[in-house]
Order: structure tokens, then sequence, then C-alpha cells
């Protein structure tokens, strides 16, 4: 049987579409029937059919207003999904961060999705319907002190923004989703693995069992795939998904220890 997620002829805006999560959700949602927006700092070597692209940087201001100028003159979008995010921070825990470094990571894992949402939202509101899908990240529950306090910190604050935004407009039908990944086997990941791996001596294999026991384990045996994410993402931004509102959704294997 065919489960038709209702989303033909929807548009959608994903930032951070060109690589990794992103990329596959913008595959998954053309392959729904909807019509996607998609941003980045640079062009792919090649695009997706049928999607239309914006070269943006959305961690400024200035590149958020393009991507917004962008989407309003296309009409509007119904769905927008800020995948955007990332830790570029050294190495040395708390002392390597300077103010640059807290700057960097607010403003690619925090403000990207505040600004976004300020010029996106009104819309929504006058049409009285609209999902709004901001990723999040397991770490804003289980940071890493080594390199990624910055990140995970302003992945926590993504979550309470996104919170207190559902709060207040899913009254007026736009409904605000979380969705949390643990580690994601995308391409980066998979460098990263095999750098651990040439270091410790090992094949990748070796290198992810590395990445998966400084997580505490990972139950099921290995990460989630790109698409595993854009799957519940997609889903979660759909008709069937209704009455989800307000709500993060951890996908990440089992990492997580806690109930």
């Amino acid at each position: 049987m065919n489960f038709d997620l209702g989303l033909l002829g929807r548009q959608a805006l994903v930032t951070g579409g060109t690589k990794g999560v992103g990329a596959a959700v913008v595959a998954a949602f053309r392959d729904a029937g909807v019509r996607v927006i998609t941003t980045a700092r640079t062009a792919p070597e090649r695009l997706m059919e049928g999607v239309w692209f914006v070269a943006a940087d959305v961690s400024t201001s200035s590149g958020c207003a393009v991507v917004a100028n962008e989407v309003k003159v296309g009409g509007g979008v119904d769905i927008v999904v800020n995948v955007v995010g990332g830790s570029s921070s050294p190495a040395g825990g708390f002392a390597a961060l300077d103010d640059g470094e807290w700057a960097k990571a607010l403003n690619q894992n925090l403000m990207s999705a505040v600004r976004l949402d300020r010029a996106l939202l009104p819309a929504m509101l006058e049409r009285g319907s609209g999902v709004i899908v901001h990723v999040t990240s397991i770490q804003a529950r289980l940071p890493l002190p080594e390199s990624t306090t910055a990140y995970a910190a302003a992945k926590a604050a993504l979550s309470t923004y996104s919170k207190s935004l559902s709060k207040e407009v899913s009254p007026k039908g736009v409904r605000v989703i979380r969705v949390a990944p643990g580690w994601v086997e995308t391409d980066a990941a998979v460098d990263m693995a095999k750098r651990l791996a040439e270091q410790a001596g090992t094949d990748y294999e070796g290198g992810k069992r590395i990445i998966m026991k400084s997580l505490g384990g990972i139950p099921i045996g290995r990460p989630s795939r790109p698409e595993e994410i854009a799957n519940l993402i997609v889903f979660l931004a759909s008709p069937r998904a209704a009455t989800i509102t307000g709500s993060e959704h951890i996908i990440d294997g089992g990492t997580i220890p806690t109930v």
C-alpha cells in the first residue's frame, strides 16, 4: 500500500541542503512531490533536478535576508526546515573558546533559525498554517566538552527557543517541531572516522567504534544514515503528523541512556 504523506504541491525551504542530512531532506521532500528551495554558501557541482538553489550564508543576517527575499519572490513556503549547523571550534575545552568562536557557534546553530523564522513566520501566521522543523542535536543533552561545548550550548538554546515559539504560534495554526539526531554517517563523519582510524592504526570500522565509544555507545551498533533522519523530518512536516507540535524527536540509535 502506498503511504501518501499528503505533501504534493507544497513548498519547502531547507537550509544547508546540499550535503549530508540537508541533501537527504531535499531529496525526500522532492520525492514526496514538494517544490523545494534550498540554500548553502556555495552551489554544488550538481543540483538535484527541480530544486531551486539560493547561494547564501544563513549564519549572517544579510544571508538570511537574501534567502527570505527569494522565498517571498517564489510565492512563500508551507514548510521551513532549518538543517544548517555544525561546529568548527578548536579542541581544548572551554579555554579554547574565545568570543569569536562563541559568536560563530551561536550564529550558525541558533540565529540562522531565529532570523529566518522572524522573516517567514508572518506569512504563515497570516495564512493560518505552516510547519517549522528545527534540527537540534542530542549534544544539547550529551555535550562533548573537549571540542563541542559552544555547539552543544547553541543547540540547547535552539531547542528552548523552539519550544517557546511553538507555544506562541501553534494556537495560530503553525506547528514547530524539533528533531535531535545523534551521530549521523555523513561524508564529514566518514572522514572523521577515517582520520581517527589512521591515528589509532585501525580500519574504518575501528574508527567508527572509537566515535561510538566516545558517545557512550550506540545500542543499535551503528550511526544513523542521512536518509533515516530525512524520513522522520518529512513525516513530521506532513499532514500525517498534524497534531505533533512543540515536541523534540530524538533519533540516535538509543545513544542517550536516560529516560
